[in-house]
């Protein structure tokens, strides 16, 4: 049976700069996403030899845990890009279409999304993950946040942002505030239209 691997990143580490630095995105995919990767395959292996069912509940909190890192950060890297306003990638631009016409209709404009996803993501007390997603029954897009390392599984992931202090520390220190408003440069919103498009297709199934 093969393990889980790390996904390469989709551009070079200082792609993101000035808005996330090299050194935090090596840190956390080289370290912080690997471990997950390591841990997740380890706790797999475990509760295949496991022998009685209290042995595997006991791994089930690594599984979810390990588990749920391992998703959201593959999402998370590629939910980035380069960002526009410094010639680097398409980030922190959304252009005419589903995605803008969903947003313009749930919060109005980008401006007050912006604002909205702010303030929920930094009202989680410790670590966890701020959330655009698309709720499938009513096809509107809505702000959600989970704990730790918990995936999203109410809604649609279409953007999420990782407020864990290793995504963010080195370079924004304790005022996650300003990490979250320079995120949004770096977000990219081509990708996002295309969870949503993919989203809305789905939900019609």
């Amino acid at each position: 049976m093969s393990g889980h691997t790390l996904p390469e990143l989709p551009y070079a580490y200082d792609a993101l700069e000035p808005y996330i630095s090299k050194q935090i995105m090596e840190l956390h995919h080289k370290k912080h996403h690997q471990t997950y990767v390591n841990s997740l395959n380890a706790a797999e292996a475990a509760y295949a030899k496991a022998s009685s069912p209290k042995e595997r509940i006991a791994l089930q909190a690594a599984l979810k845990f390990n588990g749920g890192g391992h998703i959201n950060h593959s999402l998370f890297w590629k939910n980035l890009a380069g960002a526009a306003s410094e010639g680097k990638g398409p980030g922190g631009a959304l252009k005419a279409g589903p995605l803008k016409d969903a947003i313009d209709a749930s919060f109005g404009s980008l401006d007050n999304l912006k604002k909205e996803f702010n303030v929920a993501t930094l009202g989680i007390q410790g670590s966890g993950w701020g959330w655009l997603g698309l709720n499938p029954s009513t096809k509107r897009l809505e702000i959600a946040t989970t704990a730790n390392q918990d995936p999203l599984l109410t809604l649609v992931p279409i953007i999420g942002v990782d407020i864990w202090e290793h995504a963010f520390y080195l370079q924004y220190l304790n005022v996650k505030a300003d990490y979250l408003n320079a995120i949004w440069s770096v977000i990219n919103f081509e990708e996002a239209e295309k969870r949503f498009t993919e989203g809305l297709a789905g939900a019609k199934l």
